[in-house]
């Protein structure tokens, strides 16, 4: 195309160059001027479509940069000049790389935790036959905080190791079971939104992050109030405590694989530090957004958004009240009794 548009310019150049010297031998110029207005116009032509042929590749490119490490493998684009031809393969050189390497660390580390329960269930045993029952006891207790500790990490491995396909789920039916099973364990939680909502995304993996926030909102809040609003881009999903909230430059870091605000390492308050690293995992591996804030009146919010795959009422008068759990304008309020 470039060839083509500087033959065009010399096609023109030559002609101005015939149409100088008919005027000067006589000729009128309007030729000329209607050559040049034909010249501009195949220049300006010309230049839109070599911009689009070089910035439609770097384009895609860019889109197909941003989905990488989400959970899948993104095919590159092998189209465009030369040189984002050899950017394209050198990006998915080095796609193929890291989801190699961190499949390798993945496995290396769950097959040391899953070897881990083997000790653990022997010391378990042992432990059966102390005579003293307090040492029996804290021994317990200690062996239930590394079995936790297998559990959550095993589960925050196997979230990076899978990606679940999506399925049209009634979310609806998904938040009140989860704060149903909540209420049911002792909690105070409330829910409130559409009874029934269909929407395409990974139940297990939207059932696993929302259940971890509604700990969390327990185990530091007390309470939590989980709310279901569908939207025109997707759906939002807020989880929210009357704990004491987080400090403002914490907001983020405790995201981070392991962090505990709670410094004790009591795991009965302060757990392992993984549940909203997995839970933001979660969130992202459908494309969607999680993050917490303090709220303005006290406690904290935790707030999940999905795109709008697919997002519609779904079946009426299918869900039919639990133990604990009243309906009311297509909203439920879940309590412990």
């Amino acid at each position: 195309m470039l060839l083509f548009l500087l033959g065009l310019t010399g096609f023109h150049l030559g002609s101005l160059w015939i149409h100088h010297h008919d005027t000067v031998e006589g000729i009128g110029g309007t030729d000329a001027v209607a050559s040049t207005t034909v010249m501009a116009i195949g220049i300006v032509v010309v230049s839109v479509l070599l911009v689009r042929w070089l910035t439609g590749p770097l384009r895609r490119l860019a889109q197909t940069a941003d989905l990488i490490g989400r959970g899948r493998t993104i095919p590159v684009p092998l189209d465009g000049p030369e040189e984002v031809r050899r950017l394209a393969q050198a990006l998915d050189a080095m796609q193929t790389r890291t989801i190699r390497l961190v499949d390798d660390r993945t496995q290396a580390l769950a097959a040391v935790s899953h070897d881990l329960r083997t000790p653990i269930t022997r010391m378990r045993l042992r432990a059966g036959f102390l005579e003293d029952p307090d040492t029996q006891a804290r021994m317990e207790a200690d062996l239930d905080e590394m079995e936790g500790m297998i559990s959550a990490t095993l589960a925050y491995l196997q979230g990076e190791a899978e990606s679940e396909a999506r399925q049209l789920t009634d979310v609806g039916v998904l938040l009140s079971t989860l704060c149903d099973a909540a209420a049911d364990a002792g909690s105070v939680v409330a829910f409130q939104g559409p009874a029934h909502l269909d929407v395409l995304c990974r139940p297990v993996a939207l059932r696993r992050a929302v259940s971890n926030l509604i700990k969390n909102a327990v185990n530091y809040g007390g309470t939590a109030q989980v709310t279901l609003a569908p939207e025109s881009n997707g759906l939002r999903i807020t989880i929210d405590d009357d704990g004491p909230g987080i400090p403002p430059d914490e907001l983020e870091r405790v995201f981070q694989p392991f962090y505990r605000l709670e410094a004790s390492r009591n795991r009965d308050t302060g757990g392992v530090g993984l549940g909203l690293t997995i839970s933001r995992q979660a969130i992202l591996e459908q494309q969607g957004t999680l993050i917490v804030e303090n709220r303005f009146n006290g406690g904290l919010r935790a707030v999940i958004e999905l795109p709008s795959h697919t997002t519609t009422p779904a079946r009426r008068g299918s869900l039919q009240p639990s133990k604990g759990v009243s309906f009311s304008s297509g909203a439920s309020l879940l309590r412990a009794d």
